[in-house]
C-alpha cells in the first residue's frame, strides 16, 4: 500500500510540474443546483519502472500510467473527475517472445513443411526463451507440468512419416498429437487423434517416469492402445483433394457415398462394442530420457535423447488459438 501511495505521490508531482493545459467549467448562476468543477485535459502518459510480484516467476512486467481527458469518455458521458489514472499492463519480453515463438509455426504443419529460414528462427527464438527460463527445476514443480500439453513443433526425425500421412492419404487427417502427465503419479500418455471422412481413431502409449535431476525425467514405456474407431453418423465429403500435386474433384462420388452412410450408421454400433487393440513396445524403444528447457504455465519446450526439441502448449492456453 505504502509504494502505491508513493506512486501516486510522484504521479501528481510530475503532472503539476509539466503544467497540463487544463480549462475550468465555472458554475453557472443560473442554476439552483452547484454544478460541479470539472477540468478538461488533454492525454498525457507517465511511465513507471517495471513491477513484479512474488508468484511471478521472476517475469517482470511494465505498466505504464495515462490520464485520460474527458474527450476519451465520449459524448454521452459525464466524467466525475478532472482526470482517470488507467493502469495499462504492456507484455513482458517472454510474452513477447512465446508469441512470436507460435506465429512462426504458421504452415509449418508441426515443423515437417518447415523450411531451412523458419527452422533457423524457431530455434533462436527457443534459444532466448530458454535463457529466460522462469521455472530452474521443472521436474520440481509439478502443477505446472500437471495436464494435457499439445504438440505446436518439433525437430524429431522420428515423428515425420506420422506427420506426412496426411499427404500420403488425404482424406485421413491428423488431427492432434498429445501428452498428458500425471506428475503425482509419475505416468505420461502419448496420444495420437486422427480422422477421416467415414471414422476417428486415435492411437496412446502409456509411460512412467523417473526423476533424474531438476530438469530431466527418465522414460519408460509400458505398452500402447489402438483406440477402437468411432465412426461418423454423417460422412462429410470434400469437394476435391490433392494427391501427388493432381487435384482431384470428388464430386461425382457423393451419391455413392450417401449410399454407404446408412450402412456405416449400423455398423459404428457394432464396431464400438469391440475392445480397443492392446500392443507391447520391444526393449529397444522402450526407454527414452527427456529434458525440459523452459517451462511456464501455458508453454513446455523439452529435448530429447535423440535432439529433437519438441514444442507444446498447455491445453486452453490461448497460444492455440493464435
Amino acid at each position: 500500500m505504502s509504494s502505491i501511495a508513493s506512486t501516486s505521490a510522484k504521479m501528481a508531482s510530475i503532472a503539476s510540474i509539466s503544467k497540463l493545459p487544463c480549462n475550468s467549467l465555472k458554475n453557472s448562476s443560473q442554476n439552483s443546483k452547484s454544478a460541479p468543477v470539472v477540468a478538461s485535459c488533454s492525454v498525457n502518459r507517465v511511465k513507471f519502472p517495471a513491477l513484479s510480484t512474488a508468484n511471478s516467476a521472476k517475469v517482470k512486467r511494465d505498466f505504464s500510467v495515462r490520464l485520460v481527458s474527458d474527450d476519451e469518455w465520449g459524448p454521452d458521458s459525464e466524467p466525475s473527475s478532472a482526470g482517470v489514472a488507467v493502469l495499462e499492463e504492456k507484455p513482458s519480453e517472454i510474452d513477447v517472445l512465446k508469441k512470436q515463438l507460435v506465429d512462426s509455426f504458421y504452415g509449418t504443419n508441426r515443423g515437417l513443411s518447415a523450411s531451412s529460414e523458419t527452422r533457423a528462427e524457431v530455434v533462436e527464438l527457443i534459444t532466448q526463451l530458454e535463457a529466460k527460463n522462469p521455472t530452474p527445476a521443472p521436474t520440481e514443480a509439478l502443477p505446472l507440468l500437471n495436464g494435457k500439453w499439445i504438440l505446436a513443433y518439433t525437430t524429431f526425425a522420428g515423428l515425420f512419416p506420422l506427420l506426412s500421412r496426411g499427404a500420403t492419404f488425404p482424406l485421413v487427417k491428423l488431427e492432434e498429437i498429445s501428452q498428458t502427465i500425471d506428475a503425482y503419479n509419475f505416468t505420461v500418455q502419448n496420444s495420437v487423434l486422427f480422422s477421416g471422412p467415414l471414422a476417428t481413431t486415435s492411437i496412446t502409449t502409456n509411460a512412467k517416469f523417473e526423476v533424474r535431476s531438476p530438469k530431466r525425467v527418465q522414460i519408460k514405456f509400458e505398452g500402447g492402445v489402438i483406440g477402437t474407431p468411432q465412426l461418423t453418423d454423417s460422412i462429410v465429403l470434400p469437394e476435391n483433394v490433392e494427391f501427388l500435386g493432381q487435384n482431384i474433384d470428388l464430386s461425382p462420388f457423393k451419391g455413392l457415398f450417401a449410399s454407404v452412410q446408412d450402412t456405416a450408421s449400423s455398423v459404428a454400433k457394432t464396431i464400438s462394442r469391440q475392445p480397443p487393440l492392446k500392443f507391447s513396445i520391444s526393449n529397444k524403444n522402450a526407454e527414452s530420457w527427456l529434458l525440459t528447457t523452459y517451462l511456464d504455465d501455458e508453454l513446455r519446450i523439452s529435448r530429447g535423447d535423440g535432439g529433437g526439441i519438441f514444442v507444446l502448449i498447455k491445453e486452453g492456453s490461448p497460444l492455440l488459438t493464435l
